[in-house]
């Protein structure tokens, strides 16, 4: 891939991971709860699901799931319906955080299990990356190389945004889950905008 190409890929996964969703709501949301450096845990989750989405989009499936209805609405909904469930269990576990730094840690399965859920039911992203990934994969030069190139590129900006904008910017909410008052109104935000995420995923086409 040319330096000017990467470049632009590098620019172009940048503004795609800076954009809200449900995998910076999910890394926020990991990062108060657990700590910054604990949040890595479901950002590597959020990975193993853009790694199989772009696996699909290679393997050719992404046509069948793109070109599927039945098949597309059912990931959809799905992926809604997980998203509202993890908000109406945050916003309920909302009191039950305070003071987490006494707490014992949520295990990094879950977390990594949580990401990868997060990510994986979301059929949008098969058929965005069906979109995205043709503007930098030459068809006449080797596919390998290329899909190496492109899904390492997208996979470590990926992981600096999650990482290094939106768990660093929890950190500075995190100590407010020193007070129950704090730790209700974060786990009311957060799991509200889970549920409004999930809510956006089912209706918007």
């Amino acid at each position: 891939m040319p330096w000017s190409l990467w470049l632009a890929l590098v620019a172009t996964a940048t503004l795609i991971s800076l954009t809200p969703g449900a995998g910076a709501v999910n890394t926020m949301a990991n990062a108060i709860g657990s700590g910054w450096a604990r949040s890595i845990w479901g950002i590597l989750g959020q990975q193993a699901a853009l790694l199989a989405h772009i696996a699909v989009v290679a393997a050719g499936l992404g046509v069948v799931v793109a070109r599927s209805p039945v098949l597309f609405t059912v990931i959809r909904y799905a992926g809604a319906a997980y998203l509202v469930y993890l908000g109406v269990r945050q916003f309920r576990s909302g009191a039950a955080s305070a003071d987490v730094d006494r707490q014992a840690p949520e295990p990094a399965w879950s977390m990594v299990r949580r990401g990868l859920l997060v990510n994986l039911t979301n059929p949008k992203a098969v058929v965005f990356f069906l979109a995205f990934a043709p503007q930098f994969i030459r068809p006449e030069r080797p596919l390998l190389p290329q899909y190496a190139v492109f899904t390492t590129t997208i996979v470590l900006v990926d992981v600096v945004v999650m990482w290094g904008v939106f768990a660093v910017a929890a950190r500075g909410l995190r100590r407010l889950t020193r007070r129950e008052s704090g730790a209700r109104l974060l786990g009311r935000v957060f799991g509200a905008l889970f549920v409004t995420v999930g809510v956006l995923l089912a209706t918007v086409h």
